[in-house]
């Protein structure tokens, strides 16, 4: 027995279907869910993508077979609304991406559960739970930026400039001849906030309009720049 969320789902053949859980136990995994597709069958609401809970799995020679599965959350307020719909696939396709086989995950599967809640809650805003999404998935992958020194000097005080080529803050006596941005001291704490917070208070703040566009814009260029990847369904988040 498994805990864990569906993150893919393709059909197979006439009645079966392919599907990608992120687990606790052990990290990312696929599993072959046999008749899922059938009307009959327990399994048909289970191995839909946002479906969390417990899953019975037994091992094969390449991959897992899911035989049993009791949800506890199939996350109807985020599949029930288009705008936060799109946001939680694009969530789900950058766990699947990170995610390793066989890995520890726990801490993913912790920050995609909450992000989801989040999206479920109307009073927060989604382009914010995107970003706190993006930010500390860079964190939990170690590739994330420095927000609490200078990348130049090392010095703690004065942060004032963010240079992307550098992937971190720069001090206002090391910012001459740097490409950097200058950001708001409200977009630095709240940077601050998203890398050094457990996720379970991540979600507990609400930021200005004028730093949600700040944070967006910064987050955007460094992910373009340090993760080598196009997510599909990022594309619908701008329509």
């Amino acid at each position: 027995m498994v805990t864990g969320m569906v993150l893919t789902a393709m059909p197979i053949g006439e009645y079966d279907k392919r599907i990608t859980l992120l687990t606790l136990e052990r990290g990312k995994i696929t599993a072959f869910a046999r008749g899922a597709r059938r009307p009959n069958s327990q399994l048909l609401a289970a191995c839909n993508p946002f479906s969390f809970g417990q899953f019975e799995v037994y091992e094969g020679r390449t991959s897992y077979n899911v035989v049993r599965a009791e949800i506890s959350s199939h996350f109807t307020e985020v599949t029930g609304s288009l705008d936060a719909t799109y946001y939680g696939f694009y969530f789900l396709e950058m766990a699947d991406y990170f995610a390793q086989e066989n890995g520890d995950e726990r801490e993913m599967l912790k920050l995609l559960y909450q992000s989801l809640r989040a999206l479920s809650d109307s009073r927060y805003d989604k382009q914010l739970v995107r970003a706190i999404f993006e930010l500390k998935m860079l964190v939990l992958q170690g590739i994330y930026p420095n927000m609490f020194s200078c990348q130049k000097c090392g010095k703690k005080e004065e942060l004032q400039f963010f240079s992307l080529q550098r992937a971190g803050m720069v001090c206002r006596d090391c910012r001459e001849g740097e490409n950097g941005r200058r950001l708001d001291g409200s977009t630095i704490y709240t940077m601050q906030y998203i890398i050094a917070t457990e996720i379970s208070k991540l979600f507990t703040f609400a930021v200005s309009a004028e730093v949600l566009k700040e944070l967006t814009e910064v987050l955007e260029a460094y992910r373009n720049k340090y993760v080598a990847h196009n997510f599909k369904s990022e594309q619908f988040l701008d329509i």
